[in-house]
């Protein structure tokens, strides 16, 4: 019998039940979105530069998305 309660934890030290708080809620933020055939152009990758360094964004073969500094 299963006797795990994931609310309820204990410190090896005490052995007293220790409350966990329900986690926070998170707001919903709209974030401006971009096509990835339109940010591609037909290429499978692109560079950014990004605070002085150059970052690479590239298109793999199983159709993943890969950022490489």
């Amino acid at each position: 019998m299963n006797t795990h309660n994931p609310k309820v934890f204990f410190t090896r030290s005490q052995h007293q039940p220790v409350d966990v708080q329900p986690r926070a809620e998170f707001k919903r933020v709209s974030v401006r979105t971009l096509n990835s055939r339109s940010l591609f152009q037909g290429e499978h990758e692109i560079g950014i530069d990004h605070g002085g360094s150059l970052y690479r964004l590239k298109i793999t073969r199983q159709g993943k998305l890969i950022l490489n500094k």
